[in-house]
């Protein structure tokens, strides 16, 4: 199982900065703002991405002892998203060790 989410964990990661990197490319956020912020969808995809960061940041904040680490998580996923909690995950995964599995890398906590 978790070399299945590691798999799965690394071609979002993939994905998501190919989907990044390329749509930059074509537009500037910073220029089209105005307009994207002028649509009721973008908005409501703004928040629901910002509560999905909170929860996800919520679980980074339990497992990182360090407020260094909690700091540096929080802009990560605030600035990258998606991109930055695959990295965690990933990070995540490949800190289990042998015979470790959902629960630990769910519930463990780092020194």
């Amino acid at each position: 199982m978790i070399t299945t989410l590691k798999i799965v964990f690394t071609i979002l990661l993939i994905w998501m900065c190919y989907v990044v990197i390329s749509t930059s490319l074509k537009s500037n956020l910073f220029k089209e703002w105005n307009f994207l912020g002028s649509i009721p969808w973008m908005r409501a995809t703004l928040w629901d991405f910002y509560a999905n960061v909170f929860i996800i940041y919520l679980w980074i904040f339990y497992k990182e002892p360090g407020v260094l680490l909690k700091i540096v998580w929080l802009v990560a996923m605030v600035f990258l998203g998606s991109i930055a909690s695959c990295v965690y995950v990933l990070i995540e995964l490949f800190r289990l060790e042998p015979g470790e599995g959902i629960q630990e890398l769910l519930t463990k906590q780092h020194d």
